[in-house]
C-alpha cells in the first residue's frame, strides 16, 4: 500500500500521522509531501520513506497513491493560509486514491457537525481506516 501524507505550515498533523502509521504498521510505504520545506522536514523526521516539497510533488504523488491523508484543507484551494494551490486541491480531489481527510477547523473553514476531537483521536480514526 502506498500512502501519501500531505501537510502545510509546520507539518505538525502530517508528522503525527506519519509517526502513528510507522509505529502501528511499519511496512506501509509513506511518501510525505509538504507545501513548504518545514512541513516536509517534519514528516521526514517522523519516519516517512520518501519526501518532496511543493505543488508538482503533490500532483505527481496523487497519481500513484493508494491512500491520501491530510487535513481537510488539502482539497480546498487557497486553504492553509494560501499554501494549498488550486492545482494541488484538484490533484487530490481527482486522484483515484482513497482520501482520509482530517477535519481541522482552521482558516475560515469549519466542518459543521464534527465532534471536537483531539488531533490524536482523529489520527486513531485514520489508523482504523488504513488497516
Amino acid at each position: 500500500m502506498k500512502v501519501l501524507v500531505i501537510d502545510a505550515q509546520g507539518g505538525g498533523i502530517g508528522k503525527q500521522v506519519v509517526a502513528a502509521i510507522k509505529h502501528k504498521q511499519p511496512h506501509i510505504e509513506i511518501t510525505a509531501v509538504g507545501t513548504n520545506s518545514t512541513a516536509t522536514t517534519a514528516m521526514l523526521k517522523a519516519g516517512a520513506d520518501h519526501a518532496a516539497t511543493g505543488e508538482n510533488a503533490v500532483v505527481v504523488g496523487c497519481r500513484t497513491a493508494d491512500v491520501i491523508i491530510g487535513p481537510i484543507g488539502i482539497v480546498i484551494a487557497d486553504a492553509m493560509f494560501g499554501e494549498v494551490t488550486p492545482t494541488m486541491a484538484v490533484a487530490v480531489g481527482q486522484s483515484r486514491a482513497k482520501r482520509l481527510l482530517i477535519p481541522v477547523n482552521h482558516c475560515d473553514n469549519t466542518i459543521v457537525g464534527v465532534s471536537h476531537l483531539s488531533v490524536g483521536n482523529l489520527i486513531e480514526e485514520v489508523l482504523k481506516e488504513i488497516k
